[in-house]
């Protein structure tokens, strides 16, 4: 069986715990900070007023060309490390830069009420018909 699709999320929402460890996830961010010797990097997202950073394991993708404050793509798993918190370990590593982020938010939000509708739906329709 093949492993559920990884879904957006957003830097904010992986700092604050509300992604599981082990999860799946894509992550979109500017890239502020790249430690090679470490094999980590560090993503970082505007909301609401606020600088929300996330660190990104990048030990699989290596090597890469690193281009500090541009917008990377990040796919990969949820991990939680004593001191760090919740890391993002990165199976793929793209630079987006170019990418209108607004727009991208926007999309993300919007699929989110259409799999929460269609999930409704469904819950409903398997609901009515089991009454039957």
């Amino acid at each position: 069986m093949l492993p559920s699709a990884a879904a957006f999320h957003f830097p904010w929402e992986v700092k604050s715990g509300g992604v599981q460890e082990g999860k799946s996830v894509r992550i979109c961010g500017k890239l502020v900070s790249y430690r090679p010797s470490e094999s980590m990097a560090t993503l970082s997202a505007q909301h609401a007023s606020k600088e929300h950073q996330v660190v990104v394991h990048t030990l699989f993708v290596e090597p890469f060309n690193p281009i500090i404050g541009a917008q990377y793509l990040v796919l990969g798993e949820t991990e939680s490390v004593q001191g760090v918190g919740m890391l993002v370990r990165a199976r793929v590593l793209n630079c987006v830069d170019g990418v209108n982020m607004a727009l991208l938010q926007k999309a993300i939000h919007l699929q989110r009420s259409f799999f929460s509708e269609r999930e409704d739906t469904q819950g409903d329709t398997a609901e009515t018909a089991h009454a039957i």
